[in-house]
């Protein structure tokens, strides 16, 4: 039996503590020593992609675990074949928001490209390995995306451009996320070399895209041997 946390409490007691602790670290950090703040700046990132909100959403709408239906993660994807279409917006909006809230506390406290992508390699481990759900959560595309959208903006859309139309005509979300990452971390690097971008966002579009093309390599395999699930068709329950 999967080991579940009680959503209720964490939000009551969890969650404002750690918003409590990014807005402090916006107003307070900035005169503090550098290593406070790399430190700092980091465990946020983490523990800010660890907030399962395909659990928790899933769990207050429809009082079921999202983890026992489908591919068993708790991104967006899982939650659109469990919950809907409406549910699953809501989780792309709070996902892509992790990232992009990580980027930008590493952006006003420490200043650095590096710190940013470091932030969102964080919050993308964090969305993928969540420590408040033992270390089981989503495969990172749309906390990946919002990170992508902050440090490489013009990256994330040739991304989305092959993202989209992938998705639409092939009917796979999986096909078009893998071929919309790869695509953008490919765009990313030719960017970053050509002087458009800082070669750490190179960085972060070769680990954060192995990383999530590899969270993805069940999904692939399904591809290549015919059954993988289409748009529409909603998760199973897992036996």
């Amino acid at each position: 039996m999967k080991r579940s946390i009680y959503p209720t409490l964490f939000c009551l007691i969890v969650l404002p503590l750690l918003l409590s602790a990014v807005v402090a670290a916006f107003f307070t950090l900035g005169q503090a020593p550098i290593t406070l703040r790399y430190l700092a700046v980091l465990l946020l990132a983490y523990l800010m992609g660890s907030i399962p909100w395909g659990y928790f959403l899933m769990h207050w709408s429809r009082g079921v675990d999202v983890r026992e239906y489908g591919s068993g993660r708790t991104g967006m994807t899982n939650v659109l074949r469990t919950g809907g279409r409406r549910m699953a917006a809501a989780v792309l909006a709070l996902d892509v928001g992790k990232g992009v809230v990580a980027v930008l506390l590493a952006r006003e406290i420490l200043g650095s490209t590096g710190a940013e992508v470091a932030a969102g390699l964080l919050a993308l481990a964090g969305h993928n390995w969540p420590v408040f759900l033992n270390f089981k959560g989503g495969r990172g595309i749309a906390t990946g995306m919002g990170v992508l959208a902050i440090i490489a903006p013009i990256a994330a859309i040739i991304g989305m451009l092959m993202f989209i139309p992938v998705t639409l005509i092939s009917r796979y979300l999986s096909l078009g996320s893998v071929t919309g990452v790869i695509t953008a971390g490919l765009a990313l690097v030719a960017l970053a070399f050509l002087g458009m971008y800082s070669i750490a966002c190179a960085w972060y579009a070769v680990i954060g895209g192995t990383v999530i093309v590899w969270q993805h390599r069940d999904n692939i395999q399904r591809l290549l041997d015919g059954t993988e699930r289409r748009l529409g068709v909603p998760a199973a329950e897992i036996d």
